[in-house]
């Protein structure tokens, strides 16, 4: 069955699913059914930000989370953000981290707790009045025409007494990881990975991609050398397709780690009820396929990111490690139940795999010692013994809609004009399986591309086809390829989609018309469109690029030394040098010799008067920041202002943008901020200056 006959068979089988309910229960009508302009299912990251962004268009709100808490990963592990370049995180996305940072004490957190996550996340919601229902799914969509009416919600716990409820909404919004209100509404979608022919990309499909990889000559099998003894665990059998061939294969899952140094704050390591050393084999073997000094930590097993209070970040590195590969491949279109017992082999995997590294006797005892140094913490997770809710779903459903995104968008070959967010990232994907090639143990599916530049995401993406339909947003699972999905699956990224969302769901009730993008001869349309019913699409990038934090603030102004070029003077020996952090491609300015004059100039334009905070990115790269300091010229509506700043001191990912201080600026007048390194024994370096407004226009 080739895709097109695959999407096709799933949009006949959907709405008979939608009927009948995800887990097969009857519909029962609610005597009160619920009521808002915009119901959103899904309270991640995204659904959030969809939900502040809809209430702040005036409308009643109701959001919907499957379980018990708010924020998805950024509030369930995923502390070291996916950022790719800080300039394209706008809106209330970027104001999440700002807030974040005033918590830490830093201009913006990048790196946080995951409990400060989901702490300022609760408190948006309660600011914006809006109405959230925890522990609750979906069972049921009704739909008439093209238009959902309402959605049927039941106890997601068996611990929660209420009954099935109805919702009855304007327009609704799909904020899961999972896509499951999109699925029940006939949408159409795909899992797993498109051929690289469906689209004419080079990195979908199958690809045995060479990092977290297995070193040549790991036995896949029980008595190493005997095929008759079966498998190790782990291992498929299933021969390797051919490069860029097409399945519906997943990405592996993890959980994104949160443990603890501090002894006071941990709960120690014990050994899981289910613990099965056998699960293990595959670690076992590719500890002893390495050289012993290439194992000397537990840095080389896994990605840990400090976070802050001794708290890590933890993710999967080599070839085996936290992703559990090739367990998820069902949990996409899988009912409840499936997806429980998927959650509850990956949880057991992880804290064995915890166990394993810190007891058994095949790993170094310096990294077992290491990894008994840490614990869960107390503080984090209270109802779940301080182990994760949030499952790293990285890629499940992906819509197929009214524009699809692609690798050519992800490179920059082929751009929209109705792009309502920026991505950044790597195309990133994690390996699907491990398989056997030339009698050996091999791991495929991983992809990493760094990329040029950011890239707008069209607002089409997050709508349906309008013959399927026209009361639905879909940030998250949006309308994507594999690797396109890849870059674009960042939590900033869906918090800067979500807000889009919130806004156009919002001018959608009021209007009463479609969210899909209104159409002139098959074009979209700039305006409301000759049928008067689709939705204003520059409208929506106008409120976006006017108003971005909703406060009536005017949006940031930047002054990158690459992207605003003209704005950028350059005196004396500035070196171009590779960013290294945050999976970017990007490049910055470097002084490194004491010459006599030394000098940058930056000279953003300023559209708007008002007080501005000047903050200066200080970019991260392999050459150590010796301490001293630097000395800044502000030019502003009040004339010339000095200040001075340490680069050691803001060279941490959690201080790396920092701000000189507040200034007022107007249109027209003397806008410059000079870095003088004249004749200083420290290396200086620079990438941009941001003006961020304090308030709105007097």
């Amino acid at each position: 069955m080739n895709r097109f006959s695959m999407i096709k068979l799933i949009r006949s089988l959907v709405p008979a699913l939608a009927i009948l309910g995800f887990a097969g229960g009857a519909l029962a009508e609610t005597a009160a059914p619920l009521e808002a302009d915009v119901c959103i299912y899904g309270a991640t990251s995204g659904g959030v930000t969809a939900a502040m962004a809809a209430s702040r268009q005036h409308c009643s709100v109701i959001l919907v989370e499957p379980k018990r808490h708010v924020g998805g990963l950024s509030a369930g592990g995923l502390g070291e953000t996916d950022v790719g370049r800080p300039m394209a995180i706008t809106g209330l996305a970027r104001q999440f981290y700002r807030d974040l940072g005033r918590q830490y004490g830093v201009f913006e957190a990048w790196n946080f707790e995951p409990h400060a996550a989901e702490e300022l996340y609760l408190h948006y919601l309660e600011n914006a009045h809006v109405r959230t229902l925890l522990r609750r799914r979906v069972n049921a969509v009704e739909k008439e025409g093209t238009r959902i009416q309402s959605i049927t919600i039941e106890p997601s716990e068996p611990s929660a007494d209420e009954g099935l409820e109805k919702i009855r909404a304007k327009v609704f919004i799909d904020c899961t990881y999972e896509g499951d209100l999109m699925a029940r509404a006939g949408v159409g979608y795909v899992v797993g990975r498109e051929a690289n022919s469906v689209y004419g990309e080079t990195k979908d499909g199958v690809e045995p991609g060479p990092r977290h990889q297995f070193p040549d000559g790991v036995n896949p099998y029980m008595r190493e050398g005997d095929p008759s003894s079966g498998l190790i665990f782990g291992v498929s059998p299933e021969p390797l397709a051919p490069t860029g061939t097409g399945d519906k294969k997943v990405q592996a899952y993890c959980f994104r780690l949160c443990l603890t140094k501090n002894p006071e704050n941990q709960i120690p390591f014990t050994r899981p009820d289910s613990y099965d050393p056998a699960k293990y084999e595959l670690s076992r073997r590719l500890i002893r396929a390495n050289p012993p000094k290439s194992l000397k930590s537990l840095n080389n097993l896994l990605i840990i990111s400090g976070m802050p209070n001794q708290k890590t970040d933890i993710n999967s590195l080599a070839g085996q490690s936290t992703d559990f590969y090739g367990a998820n491949w069902s949990y996409p279109d899988g009912d409840y139940a499936e997806r429980a017992r998927i959650w509850k082999e990956h949880e057991e995997y992880t804290k064995g795999l915890v166990w394993f590294l810190a007891t058994d006797e095949a790993v170094p005892e310096a990294i077992r010692n290491e990894m008994r140094s840490y614990g869960w913490p107390k503080d984090e997770y209270k109802d779940n013994g301080g182990f994760t809710h949030e499952l790293y779903v990285r890629e499940a459903r992906r819509m197929v809609g009214e524009y699809v995104m692609s690798e050519q968008n992800c490179r920059g070959e082929r751009t929209v004009d109705d792009g309502i967010a920026f991505a950044s990232y790597n195309m990133d994907a994690h390996h699907c399986q491990t398989v056997i090639v030339n009698g050996m143990v091999k791991n495929e599916g991983e992809v990493t591309v760094h990329l040029d530049r950011e890239y707008p995401v069209s607002y089409r993406a997050l709508t349906p086809n309008r013959n399927e339909c026209t009361n639905l947003l879909v940030p998250v699972c949006l309308s994507a390829s594999h690797i396109a999905y890849g870059s674009i699956r960042m939590e900033p990224v869906f918090m800067s989609l979500g807000q889009a969302a919130g806004i156009a769901a919002g001018m959608a009730a009021k209007s009463g018309g479609t969210v899909q993008a209104a159409l002139v001869s098959d074009s979209v349309s700039r305006g409301a469109g000759k049928d008067g019913l689709g939705l204003d699409v520059a409208a929506l990038l106008r409120s976006l690029g006017t108003d971005p934090y909703l406060d009536g603030r005017p949006a940031d102004v930047h002054s990158h030394w690459l992207r605003q070029a003209a704005e950028i003077e350059r005196e004396g020996d500035w070196k171009e040098v590779a960013e290294t952090a945050w999976a970017s491609n990007e490049k910055f300015l470097r002084c490194e010799k004491p010459a006599a004059r030394q000098r940058l100039y930056f000279r953003p334009k300023v559209d708007r008067a008002g007080i501005y905070d000047v903050t200066f990115y200080n970019p991260v790269s392999n050459l150590p920041l010796k301490p001293g300091k630097v000395t800044v010229r502000i030019r502003c509506a009040d004339g010339e202002k000095t200040v001075t700043y340490d680069p050691a001191a803001h060279s941490t990912l959690n201080s790396r943008t920092f701000s000189f201080g507040q200034f007022p600026f107007k249109p027209g007048g003397a806008t410059e901020v000079e870095i003088i390194a004249d004749g200083l024994d420290v290396p200086v370096q620079a990438m941009m200056i941001s003006l961020i407004a304090k308030s709105p226009e007097p």
